[in-house]
């Protein structure tokens, strides 16, 4: 018994490629004729399997390529699809009449198992199948944040009454990481930060020749919301990436369960020093940033403007009293947590591989200052309400 089936394509002159079976005894032989390039339509490797099952006794599949003409992936695609139904049946493949090129690119592909995860569907996933994922992903991440969060609340918990457990010298270590090494970038930022925000407000008082309330301006945003949310982004962008990063490499070294199996928190050892470090250092960094911000719209006011330096001076003092410090200082309490806390979160729940800490620091990074944003709106409807 024969079964025949093939290609063709209109716009090319070579033989399609063209697939004969024909049994004899317990072997199917398969007779590959033709050009078997890219560019015709692959013959069906399911014709094969139905000619198998037709014939229950057969044990053993061989090649007869007397016929080949020309070949290239489309004919390795075909091959490999075949052997992996002779193997489903148990059926011997004898591949031994195969071009030798051909033969040692199935040993290849076959010595290298394709990854499932790595293969791409050819077809978008329905609706309700993507948003149900999404919905278990969505739902995995919550209950891996709110219990993270517990873990980090226990954990202060004794910190204050002195039974966390972490190494000083690591403290001492993320202080210098997370204040003096930060200065540099501080500076540059908060100067230009105090810069644009003269210039923006220099556009429209020079209207109204009141030039002089540029420092009003600067002296008000600096203190009371730039100096604190810049200086958080940038320890986001800096430190708390670098947290995710470290914390998640540990994970990936199963360093983090060596600290479980010892019976050490890696809350309290790992995560409490950090928190703690950045909590004390954003502040810091806050007061030196507005420092910084006022001297940068006083290089615009006295070098542009012609305003004096004790103009520029006492013009601030009088219009930024120390409860807008307070409240400047307050929000960068509650960002330097932020911070700390997004970064040691995505580190902590991150995966074994590498491209799980890679996505682990993308998303500390994108974590912290969306809740920057959302603190610092929430704090200035607060504030606003206390009338401060």
């Amino acid at each position: 018994m024969e079964n025949t089936c093939g290609a063709t394509h209109s716009e090319r002159e070579d033989a399609p490629p063209r697939l004969e079976m024909e049994r004899e005894g317990e072997t199917l032989w398969l007779r590959i004729t033709g050009e078997w390039r890219r560019g015709f339509r692959l013959p069906p490797a399911g014709a094969v399997e139905r000619e198998l099952r037709s014939i229950p006794e057969a044990s053993r599949l061989a090649y007869d390529t007397g016929g080949l003409t020309g070949w290239d992936s489309l004919l390795l695609t075909f091959l490999l699809e075949v052997d992996a139904r002779c193997a489903e049946r148990g059926i011997q493949v004898e591949t031994g009449s195969l071009p030798a090129g051909v033969r040692r690119l199935l040993a290849l592909a076959e010595a290298v198992p394709e990854k499932k995860e790595m293969r791409r569907e050819g077809r978008r996933p329905p609706f309700l199948v993507r948003l149900g994922g999404k919905t278990l992903s969505l739902a995995d991440s919550t209950t891996g944040t709110l219990a993270f969060m517990g873990e980090t609340f226990l954990s202060v918990s004794r910190l204050v009454t002195g039974k966390a457990k972490f190494r000083g010298s690591d403290l001492l270590l993320y202080l210098q990481e997370s204040g003096a090494r930060a200065l540099p970038i501080i500076t540059l930022i908060s100067l230009l930060v105090g810069l644009i925000l003269a210039f923006m407000g220099a556009v429209q008082l020079r209207v109204f020749g009141a030039q002089i309330y540029i420092a009003n301006l600067v002296g008000l945003g600096m203190a009371r919301d730039m100096a604190a949310m810049m200086t958080a982004i940038i320890m986001a962008g800096r430190t708390g990436a670098a947290y995710a990063a470290q914390l998640g490499a540990m994970q990936g070294n199963d360093e983090i369960d060596a600290f479980r199996t010892l019976g050490i928190s890696p809350v309290d050892y790992l995560v409490l020093p950090r928190l703690i470090a950045l909590t004390l250092m954003v502040p810091l960094l806050t007061v030196y940033a507005d420092l910084m911000g006022i001297v940068g719209g006083a290089v615009v006011g006295v070098a542009v403007f012609d305003i004096t330096p004790i103009q520029y001076l006492v013009q601030t003092r009088e219009s930024v009293a120390l409860a807008h410090f307070g409240v400047g200082l307050t929000k960068s309490v509650v960002y330097g947590g932020i911070v700390a806390f997004s970064g040691c979160l995505r580190g902590m729940l991150c995966g074994r591989s590498a491209s799980d800490v890679g996505a682990a620091t993308t998303s500390a990074v994108v974590t912290a200052i969306v809740w920057i944003i959302v603190a610092c709106a929430i704090l200035t409807v607060m504030f606003h309400i206390l009338g401060i």
